[in-house]
C-alpha cells in the first residue's frame, strides 16, 4: 500500500517503512506525528481525493531534526568587480513512515 501526501508545499509518494526528508516539522525526535493531507491512497484499490481524501491519514515517527546540505549562491556582474557569494542550509526533518490509514 502507498499514499501520496502533501507537506511543506511538496508532494511525496510514501509506503510503510520509508525514510523521508521533508521541510521542518515541529516536534521532538522520537515523537509520532500524523499527516492528514493525503491526496491519494493506492494498493489493491486506488482512492483519489478531490483534492484531499476525507478520513485518510499517514502516521510517521520523527527520526532526526537537522539541516540539509549547504547550497552555495554566487552573483556577479560581467565586466565589473562586483561579486557576492553566500550559502544557505535549509532546516529539515527526517521521517519514518509507520502506518497508512485509508
Amino acid at each position: 500500500m502507498y499514499a501520496v501526501i502533501k507537506t511543506g508545499g511538496k508532494q511525496y509518494k510514501v509506503s510503510e517503512g520509508d525514510l523521508l526528508k521533508v521541510e521542518k516539522i515541529e516536534g521532538e525526535v522520537g515523537s509520532t506525528i500524523e499527516l492528514s493531507e493525503v491526496l491519494m491512497v493506492g494498493g489493491e484499490e486506488v482512492k483519489i481525493g478531490t483534492p484531499l481524501l476525507p478520513g485518510a491519514k499517514v502516521s510517521a515517527r520523527i527520526v532526526e531534526q537537522g539541516k540539509d546540505k549547504k547550497v552555495l549562491v554566487f552573483h556577479s556582474r560581467r565586466r565589473k568587480t562586483q561579486r557576492k557569494m553566500y550559502g544557505h542550509r535549509q532546516p529539515i526533518t527526517r521521517l519514518k513512515i509507520t502506518g497508512i490509514e485509508a
